[in-house]
């Protein structure tokens, strides 16, 4: 087995300091089909720091968050009028369960902006429509921030169906007012880039700049949530609600993606982990084919751990086990290969990689992908048949896996190998940390 750089730098990861953790928008759903973690989703480079608010609301990382200039690969097509589910996690790769401290109290709204291309826009200046917003609700006597954490931190908008088709970024926003009063408000911004399968023809007016439509000194930005009894109503900020003037029926819209040029998931694509596909390794049928398919294994694997971004790397491990198996397979002088290999479907990636659950109204996973997933840890005689994550723990003693299985063997218990720590028991540190 090889340790790639990318996985170096992922096992250093683990010895840093776990602080008290904010907040980072980490996947989405459409009309309930899970997109994968991080996929055609713009987030900071940087782990450690993934979810930290943003310092002033002057700064150009309003936007799209810090490193959200800088566009992803991939671009996710989506109908017009479609319901999109924003994940938000306060440990960035989901391994602890939880959206955002209870005392980050404070609205949420969704912005929209068209572009020419959803992956080299900047992100930056005029264009940003509102289409969401959710202030404190006094029937519920809760801000926007409590039904999130209400709702295993997902937080649902219905798109526009009369707007025109094309690139779009997608952008919510979290603000937590616990600071406010002193002159601390926190963003937490983030976008998706989306394809709007769509034929509306209707331009939202409107549109503001960001940053700029919010000043440090507005009513908004020094609220004070710790006022008896609060001074409500809360004041507005930003432009008005959008408002689409047609129901979903009445809007055409193209289902094929033929509009779409760019961020297409590749049709080679057998795995993917974000932003990243992986392609299958080439056939052998002698010792020298057999090498050359096993260093193209290991080189996508080193791809795979360097472009993993903070909500983790699970399908980078789900694909070194292919490339041990061709690995094993040229050492046995077994040259006629590669041997066949079941892949995670999305869903059952996300199941693997976070203990937050998806949306009760909504299927987590994207049919883009062979359903019939069967890890090798599933069959060892070490494991067992019972599952876990998603709130179920192993018995006294097991391992969960980061397949979802219980068991003893190094293949369950290595956090290495995606151990999932809060099933079951693991050795070894897990590779990615909550971040502040």
């Amino acid at each position: 087995m090889q340790l790639s750089y990318g996985k170096v730098a992922l096992i250093a990861l683990a010895t840093a300091q776990a602080t008290q953790a904010h907040t980072l928008f980490s996947k989405f759903f459409v009309d309930g089909a899970d997109q994968g973690n991080g996929t055609c989703v713009r987030m900071p480079n940087d782990p450690n720091h993934a979810t930290d608010p943003i310092p002033t609301v002057d700064s150009q990382d309003m936007a799209c968050g810090v490193d959200g200039g800088t566009g992803v690969s991939r671009v996710c097509p989506v109908k017009g009028g479609a319901t999109i589910t924003f994940e938000f996690r306060s440990w960035p790769d989901g391994s602890v369960p939880g959206s955002i401290d209870t005392s980050h109290k404070g609205p949420c709204a969704v912005y929209m902006k068209k572009v020419d291309s959803a992956i080299n826009d900047k992100a930056l200046g005029d264009g940003w429509f509102k289409i969401y917003e959710d202030y404190y609700d006094s029937g519920a006597n809760k801000w926007c921030t409590e039904k999130l954490i209400d709702n295993n931190g997902h937080l649902s908008v219905a798109l526009p169906s009369d707007i025109a088709g094309g690139y779009y970024l997608l952008r919510p926003e979290m603000l937590a007012l616990h600071q406010a009063d002193k002159g601390d408000p926190q963003f937490y911004p983030g976008c998706a880039q989306i394809y709007l399968e769509a034929s509306g023809s209707s331009t939202p007016s409107n549109k503001v700049s960001i940053p700029g439509y919010v000043k440090q000194n507005d009513p908004a930005m020094t609220f004070n949530i710790w006022d008896t009894p609060m001074k409500l109503p809360y004041p507005s900020f930003g432009p008005p609600v959008y408002k689409s003037s047609s129901k979903r029926a009445e809007i055409s819209t193209r289902t094929d993606g033929s509009g779409q040029t760019e961020g297409l998931k590749p049709a080679d694509c057998v795995l993917q982990n974000g932003n990243w596909c992986a392609k299958e390794v080439p056939k052998y049928n002698d010792e020298k084919s057999c090498w050359a398919s096993n260093k193209n294994c290991w080189d996508q694997s080193d791809a795979c751990y360097k472009a993993a971004q903070p909500v983790g790397h699970y399908g980078c491990t789900t694909w070194e086990s292919r490339c041990n198996a061709v690995e094993n397979a040229c050492k046995a002088g077994n040259f006629n290969g590669p041997s066949s290999f079941n892949y995670p479907t999305l869903g059952q990636l996300s199941q693997s990689s976070s203990t937050q659950q998806a949306p009760s109204s909504q299927s987590s996973t994207a049919s883009d992908m062979s359903s019939s997933y069967k890890s090798s840890d599933s069959k060892s005689s070490s494991g067992s048949t019972q599952s876990c994550g998603n709130g179920v723990s192993c018995a006294a003693g097991l391992c969960c896996s980061h397949a979802g299985y219980c068991g003893s063997s190094d293949d369950y218990c290595s956090a290495d190998k995606g151990c999932q720590s809060a099933f079951g028991k693991c050795n070894g540190s897990s590779k990615m940390h909550r971040h502040v």
